[in-house]
């Protein structure tokens, strides 16, 4: 049996603890995202290189050598983010990002040096270089030396294309929460309605704003309105799903956000990039997301999967849920053939529901403040 393919790399200098987590943050790519989200690269290995500055002979070196080896990043299964210090690297045009796989970061006041325990004082010599490893789950596999980036390189592709040991997320399947005639009763009040264009949540100067970008998000959403509809939705989630997640996850469920029947589109290229659901301060609150399908035969694609755990897709049947904590990395794949319709609720519980209500501040424009009233099953 060769267990060498996933063993740590050989080669790593002392400094970071095999699988810790690695630190998340937001930061500006060169010629790219200018809050980029770190933690969705996950589901595939990560290659760092902390080089400083560009103009230095080992960094030089080094940013040669992944170019020399661009093949290994190929955003499937692998990618690469160099780190520099030195805002001469963008100006001078010493860096360039090549996709897939290929980017850098900006990290021109050292914060991110700082949470990977890099950063030196101004006026000190440039921070340690040296490559870092993460794995898909974006955990730490080890750091090494400036130097050895043929090591680093050669590990990245060695573990990149072995068989993934996890493949199957933290996730509850439900199946038979909602009687097909509540189904294609949603699906009717969906095709009857008005739907609008379905945004998502980003931090905009400290404020919690509703965005749109087709390139990460194409859907449409119907709100159900009915009182009477809304409680019958509200008692079978109580009834029949929230058992389930007091047995699978230990947590008592008393909230649910959001009455929505949801149309993910073939003709429109539907789908829902890779995202969690709780990482602005107005979307904090959420513990869990539900996905329940309510017409499962009738589309190709629109599965969910979750990188993280690997590649595995998960695909309820009509009237069925997957519930997943709203900290997972997630994604809804495009639709192929028809029309994905679901039912989309979020759960939390009377401590989140204070968090929820405090950061009414933090709600830009156009959102409208959170009332305790009126969202408990």
């Amino acid at each position: 049996m060769e267990e060498e393919e996933h063993s740590a790399p050989q080669g790593i200098t002392p400094g970071l603890v095999v699988g810790e987590l690695a630190p998340w943050f937001h930061a500006r790519a060169l010629s790219g995202n200018p809050r980029y989200a770190f933690d969705t690269v996950a589901g595939r290995y990560v290659l760092m290189l902390f080089y400083g500055s560009a103009a230095d002979a080992d960094a030089a070196q080094a940013l040669t050598l992944v170019a020399a080896n661009n093949s290994v990043f190929d955003d499937a299964h692998a990618c690469f983010f160099g780190i520099t210090h030195d805002p001469a690297d963008e100006s001078a045009g010493r860096i360039e990002q090549r996709l897939p796989g290929i980017r850098h970061f900006l990290d021109f006041d050292r914060v991110i040096a700082d949470k990977y325990r890099f950063a030196a004082p101004v006026g000190k010599p440039l921070p340690e270089k040296c490559w870092v490893l993460l794995d898909p789950m974006m955990r730490i596999l080890g750091r090494f030396a400036i130097d050895k980036g043929d090591l680093a390189i050669r590990a990245t592709a060695n573990l990149s294309r072995a068989v993934r040991v996890v493949e199957t997320a933290p996730v509850l399947v439900v199946p038979n929460l909602i009687e097909p005639s509540l189904c294609r009763h949603l699906i009717d009040l969906y095709k009857a309605g008005t739907p609008e264009t379905s945004g998502f949540m980003r931090e905009v100067n400290g404020k919690t704003t509703l965005v749109h970008d087709a390139n990460h998000k194409v859907r449409s959403d119907y709100t159900i309105e009915d009182p009477q509809l809304m409680r019958t939705l509200s008692s079978l989630v109580s009834r029949r799903l929230t058992p389930m997640i007091q047995r699978a996850f230990q947590f008592q469920v008393t909230r649910m956000e959001r009455y929505i029947v949801a149309c993910y589109e073939a003709e429109t290229g539907g789908h829902f990039s890779a995202h969690r659901d709780n990482t602005t301060k107005g979307t904090a609150h959420r513990r869990f997301a539900v996905s329940i399908n309510l017409n499962a035969e009738e589309f190709d694609g629109g599965d969910l999967s979750f990188p993280e755990f690997g590649s595995r897709r998960y695909r309820p049947p009509t009237g069925g849920a997957v519930v997943f904590s709203c900290s997972l990395l997630h994604q809804a794949w495009p639709v192929t053939r028809g029309i994905r319709y679901a039912f989309l609720p979020f759960l939390y519980d009377d401590a989140a529901a204070e968090i929820r209500e405090r950061n009414n501040d933090f709600l830009g424009d156009g959102t409208t403040p959170y009332q305790r009233e009126g969202d408990r099953i």
